[in-house]
């Protein structure tokens, strides 16, 4: 056992929660963002007249999602140079078989191949035939028997809860908004999360309700500590930074979530707003204004399939204001307020 672990070690194999749940959950997210979420806004850019060359450079930046997927994971992972770039074959059989559920099939499969990858990595004369050889027929080999049933079952589940919010807006509101926001502020990936279930529509819409709110609602109310550095890096960047002091004094989370369940279900019933842009953004908040630009994205050129474009109304735009920035903006300092005064949120508490 121990000789085992030892070889383990050698091969930066670390089996845990953290690096298959967290890291590679993570930079499966990063790779997301670095094709399908980017390529989808250089496509919306690319209808303004004159510019249909960017719309072309988009399509192709969308194409890739599943490689980058995987290379990020093996990156994640501390993959072998050999093992890393052999992925790029295994991310693309797992996303292209996985379907709708493609994301979650390039997790699993991808952490597969690049440990048994790892495994072989270096230690035979002819590495640079074995290495990529054993990870790309164990990835691709995978992918075929398994990665359309795991995007089966993740398809369904994502439909699911489209359709339970659809039938109970308020309550899914509230539930979706809750437990997305909590999962963008926890170290682990909501914008990864909702690409693997495919989490759109009037759910995406929630999903962005209660991201918005954490990482607004986190940046205002911590402004009197971190100032405009402060503002913009939760704002724009990510509410996660305020993770150490949640361990500190978790009290200091109850403010965002209360103002996701708010707006989550203001996002559903009132305003119907809806994400039918890359499932992605249904993930990412504010983060680079992502959630927004998908939400406007699938306004104009929706992604989900049986979904018509429309030519959004005054009510359309000021939903997205209001519940992507404004209400955040007001609600969750105003609660926070309250608790400084009782003392559960003392000055200093929310510093990053």
């Amino acid at each position: 056992m121990s000789k085992f672990k030892s070889f383990l070690e050698r091969k930066n194999i670390i089996i845990s929660p953290k690096r298959y749940f967290i890291d590679a959950l993570g930079a499966m997210a990063q790779g997301l963002f670095c094709s399908l979420l980017i390529g989808t806004i250089l496509k919306t850019v690319g209808m303004i007249p004159g510019l249909s060359f960017i719309s072309d450079i988009g399509g192709y930046a969308m194409k890739i999602a599943g490689p980058a997927m995987a290379v990020a994971i093996g990156y994640a992972l501390k993959a072998d140079p050999m093992v890393l770039f052999s992925l790029a074959a295994v991310g693309f059989a797992a996303n292209e078989l996985g379907g709708a559920g493609g994301p979650l099939a390039v997790w699993i499969i991808a952490i597969v191949a690049c440990e048994l990858g790892k495994v072989v990595s270096k230690e035979t004369k002819v590495d640079i035939l074995v290495t990529p050889t054993v990870t790309i027929l164990i990835g691709a080999g995978l992918s075929l028997l398994i990665a359309k049933p795991i995007g089966t079952v993740a398809n369904l589940f994502g439909k699911l809860i489209m359709t339970a919010t659809e039938l109970q807006p308020l309550l899914m509101g509230i539930t979706v908004s809750v437990l997305v926001g909590i999962a963008l502020t926890l170290p682990i990936s909501s914008a990864a999360i909702c690409a693997a279930f495919s989490l759109t529509g009037l759910a995406g819409g929630a999903a962005v309700a209660g991201c918005c709110a954490q990482m607004v609602g986190f940046a205002v109310m911590s402004f009197r500590e971190n100032k405009w550095g402060g503002l913009v890096s939760q704002g724009l960047g990510t509410s996660m930074l305020q993770m150490p002091n949640i361990i500190k004094n978790p009290r200091i989370w109850i403010a965002p979530i209360l103002t996701s369940a708010i707006t989550g279900p203001l996002a559903t019933c009132v305003f119907k707003m809806q994400m039918n842009g890359a499932a992605i953004n249904s993930g990412m908040g504010t983060c680079g204004l992502c959630g927004p630009i998908g939400v406007i994205t699938g306004w104009f050129t929706p992604t989900v399939e049986g979904v018509a474009a429309i030519q959004p109304g005054f009510v359309d735009w000021l939903g997205l204001a209001l519940i992507c920035v404004v209400l955040p903006a007001v609600i969750c300092p105003a609660i926070n307020l309250i608790f400084r005064k009782i003392g559960w949120v003392k000055e200093g508490d929310l510093k990053i």
